[in-house]
């Protein structure tokens, strides 16, 4: 069983993706589920949702900016408004959500969180590979980071295109996701996107506020 746990839908600035192609695309690619991870908010998780099959899950989550960088949240029931980083947490922890520090360290986008010693406290996973971290030393900081904190550690694509799903995630026997991060019965997969994705997701950020504007 394979999940992505870091996705874009066209819920988020910066990507177009459907909530049916983001199913339709996962379950061609073998994956067994996505979490869906929109800037600021859950409503492409819970419309992506609808779409839940039999067999394929969709975990709704939202990365969230703060003032130190992003958090993601997984296993949400509702949006979290706050930008500011404690109480971010604090609003993750109490929708019984997983705190997830996506891309820590990543200097080349300038969203990464570099995480103090008195954070790992506040941690449950840590993105140790993100399709998207161009420069292999960001996702090696983060491995040595978590493993340097006991934390566990998750992987995900950062898809904003249907064509980065299942870049990366991780693989399990377990046939819930949620199981499987409670037993931590799971191995990491990934391989990086383009450089181009990047560009691209740049353009159609500021093509989608122009058209809004």
């Amino acid at each position: 069983m394979k999940y992505d746990f870091h996705t874009h839908s066209k819920y988020s600035p910066d990507s177009w993706m459907e909530p049916e192609t983001m199913v339709k695309t996962a379950v061609k690619k073998g994956l067994s589920g996505i979490a869906v991870t929109d800037h600021n908010t859950i409503k492409g998780g819970l419309e992506t949702k609808k779409f839940e099959r039999k067999n394929f899950k969709v975990i709704v989550g939202s990365e969230i900016s703060t003032e130190r960088g992003e958090v993601i949240g997984l296993f949400l029931s509702e949006d979290i408004l706050s930008h500011k980083f404690s109480a971010v947490i604090d609003k993750i922890k109490e929708q019984n959500g997983l705190v997830v520090l996506p891309h820590p360290f990543d200097e080349l986008r300038g969203n990464g969180l570099k995480p103090t010693e008195d954070d790992a406290g506040l941690i449950d996973y840590v993105e140790i590979f993100n399709s998207r971290c161009f420069l292999s030393k960001y996702n090696e900081k983060a491995k040595e980071y978590a493993k340097k904190h006991g934390l566990n550690v998750i992987a995900g694509s950062d898809a904003h295109f249907a064509h980065e799903i299942g870049n990366a995630g991780i693989d399990t026997g377990s046939e819930d996701p949620a199981d499987a991060f409670k037993e931590g019965d799971f191995t990491i997969f990934g391989q990086k996107s383009s450089f181009i994705n990047l560009g691209l997701t740049k353009v159609l950020k500021t093509w989608k506020k122009t058209s809004s504007g």
